[in-house]
C-alpha cells in the first residue's frame, strides 16, 4: 500500500542552496523543498564538491524572476 502511494503522489522537489560568507566563499550545501533560514544561502544549479572553499562560478547561481513592471522602479539619478 505504501508504495502504491509513492506511485500516485508526487516526490517533493528537492533544490540544491550553497551557504556563502561575507566574502563570497563557499560554506556549506543543502538539498531542500524550502529555502533555507538565515543569511547567506543562494540557490545554485548544482552542487560541485570542488567549489567548497572558492567563490561560486558565474553561472553557479540561479537568478531569481525579476519584476515585470521595471518602468515603475525607482532610478538613481
Amino acid at each position: 500500500m505504501v508504495s502504491l502511494l509513492h506511485l500516485l503522489l508526487p516526490a517533493p522537489r528537492h533544490t540544491a542552496y550553497a551557504l556563502l560568507d561575507m566574502n563570497g566563499t563557499c560554506l556549506a550545501f543543502k538539498h531542500c523543498s524550502q529555502a533555507p533560514e538565515g543569511d547567506g544561502w543562494v540557490q545554485v544549479h548544482e552542487v560541485q564538491l570542488a567549489w567548497l572553499g572558492h567563490a561560486l562560478p558565474d553561472g553557479a547561481r540561479v537568478c531569481k524572476p525579476t519584476s515585470r513592471r521595471w518602468h515603475q522602479r525607482n532610478l538613481a539619478a
